[in-house]
């Protein structure tokens, strides 16, 4: 059994209140414990190697997955723990792919060429899609999925378009014909507009890219203090 240990002594150990340790075995975070005669709590080096655990795996999976996966350890279904850890992965896989298919794309726009200068600041929807090569019900189906925001002249109604939307245009449709998907052209734009600049767009998107990388980082060690975990419970 090793140590026996007060709540207030794990709690210092691992720098939280002893409420917190409290909550940590209400949820399952930690094995239960048991009682002196008197009712105080008794913890163990098992109660000190479980927290461990779980800060680990909370640096790289947060507390919410790290609760769901401790808890299922404690209750003694690994299979629940080993689900919740691959989710955790598959979603990071999926945030990986997802920038890599955005900077991609952003590639493209880069290298695609540019929009003539029109000669008014607002142009109409058919000077548009003369300019950019496409038809205007192209324009308006765009416009209906939220890709492009023209304004209406206020006497006629009349879809204009001012530079920023001329560029949005033609951003849409360099990406369109290389089969990029609706979702990752709207993150374009969404990136483009709240920059301004595709090369400012990229460098975030690279930083973006390696806090991926050091949260990756984080989920194999918790992934690894996991697994020796289950392995001194018996559950491998």
């Amino acid at each position: 059994m090793g140590r026996r240990l007060r709540g207030a002594d794990l709690a210092a150990s691992a720098g939280i209140s002893v409420q917190q340790v409290r909550n940590y075995v209400d949820l399952g975070v930690l094995p239960p414990v048991r009682r002196t005669p008197s009712g105080y709590r008794v913890f163990t080096d098992e109660h000190v190697r479980a927290l461990t655990v779980a800060r680990h795996l909370a640096e790289g999976h947060g507390w919410t997955r790290t609760r769901e996966m401790m808890a299922a350890v404690h209750r003694g279904d690994p299979a629940a723990a080993l689900a919740s850890l691959d989710a955790g992965h598959a979603e990071l896989d999926r945030e990986r792919a997802d920038i890599r298919r955005v900077l991609d794309a952003f590639a493209t726009v880069l290298a695609g060429p540019a929009v003539a200068p029109t000669r008014r600041r607002d142009v109409r929807i058919g000077e548009v899609a003369a300019l950019i090569g496409v038809r205007t019900s192209q324009l308006r189906v765009w416009e209906t999925r939220g890709l492009l925001r023209p304004t209406r002249q206020p006497v006629t109604g009349y879809r204009v378009y001012d530079e920023a939307e001329v560029r949005a245009a033609q951003v849409v449709a360099l990406l369109r014909r290389g089969s990029y998907p609706f979702d990752i052209v709207q993150a374009v734009l969404d990136e483009l507009r709240s920059t301004g600049s595709p090369q400012r767009v990229r460098a975030e998107l690279a930083r973006r890219e390696q806090e991926l990388q050091r949260r990756s980082l984080h989920r194999l060690r918790g992934s690894a203090a996991l697994y020796a975990y289950l392995a001194d419970r018996g559950l491998t």
